[in-house]
């Protein structure tokens, strides 16, 4: 006890722990001014190279953000690796002892191998984009929302009430997208038994030909089904299908159900009341 004592130097320790503090600070700080460098070169480079590809907008938006989550991973790794080394850890020496494949399986990476795997095939085959409109089956149940960032190791979802999901890409089973190709409004109008089609379908053809030219993202001319029963509420309808632009069925569902409803009702057509809400779908 007394030899340990003796060999026990309080000032070297504080020299070293002080030196070690103050060298991890300065990383810090480093580290702060090269990631705002690396992020305007990035901006100003690597978008506007994506951007020279001639890919859609959302494809650009996907690819930058993948990139950027790239650039993120390797920098903080390395500011890891140069903390534990200043702090006296031989980093090199266990990795080169141990190999990055056991290491990795050491740790548990597993699962963050399949949602890299995952996440490559996501992108490779355009399943989506940024700021696509998607219903995605994951091991939790359906996800439905806006594809907010596609990274290589979790998507995230921003969901019609705001909710931001982030999703492990090895939990994403099936993927529904919604922003490909035309979509369906369908619109029902509740009729009685005893109503005269002839005249609610003249009346119906006559709204089309006055409204259908103000709204461009209507895709060739209504589909006029005529009387059906509703699966949702078994009430006898009069059914429209009107194919749009994705992203605008729900606005062009609402316009049109008034639109049909005050011209039916203005003829002196009476209408019953029923819940039925719009319906889109994509045109198959």
């Amino acid at each position: 006890m007394t030899s340990y004592l003796g060999n026990f130097d309080l000032e070297k320790m504080l020299f070293n722990f002080s030196s070690k503090l103050l060298s991890i600070i300065l990383l810090l700080l480093v580290f702060a001014i090269a990631k705002k460098v690396i992020n305007y070169l990035f901006n100003k480079a690597i978008s506007k190279s994506i951007s020279l590809a001639k890919y859609s907008q959302a494809r650009q938006k996907t690819l930058a953000k993948l990139f950027h989550n790239l650039m993120d991973y390797s920098l903080y790794f390395l500011l890891i690796y140069w903390m534990l080394a200043i702090i006296g850890l031989p980093v090199s020496s266990l990795l080169a002892g141990a190999g990055i494949a056991g290491v990795a399986i050491g740790l548990g990476a597993q699962g963050f191998l399949s949602d890299l795997v995952n996440g490559f095939f996501i992108l490779l085959e355009r399943q989506f984009d940024v700021g696509d409109s998607v219903k995605l089956n994951a091991v939790t149940g359906t996800i439905a929302g806006t594809v907010s960032n596609v990274g290589i190791r979790t998507t995230q979802i921003r969901d019609f009430d705001g909710t931001l999901h982030f999703i492990p890409n090895r939990n994403i089973t099936i993927v529904s997208n919604l922003s490909r190709g035309d979509m369906r409004a369908q619109i029902d109008i509740p009729i009685y038994a005893n109503t005269n089609l002839e005249t609610v379908t003249s009346i119906i053809k006559k709204v089309n030909e006055e409204n259908i030219s103000a709204y461009p993202e209507i895709v060739g001319v209504p589909n006029i089904l005529g009387a059906t029963t509703s699966v949702l509420t078994g009430q006898m309808v009069f059914r429209v299908d009107i194919f749009v632009q994705n992203g605008k069925q729900i606005q062009i569902y609402y316009i049109f159900y008034r639109l049909y409803q005050e011209a039916l009702t203005a003829a002196g057509i009476a209408l019953p009341t029923a819940n039925i809400m719009p319906q889109a779908q994509a045109q198959k």
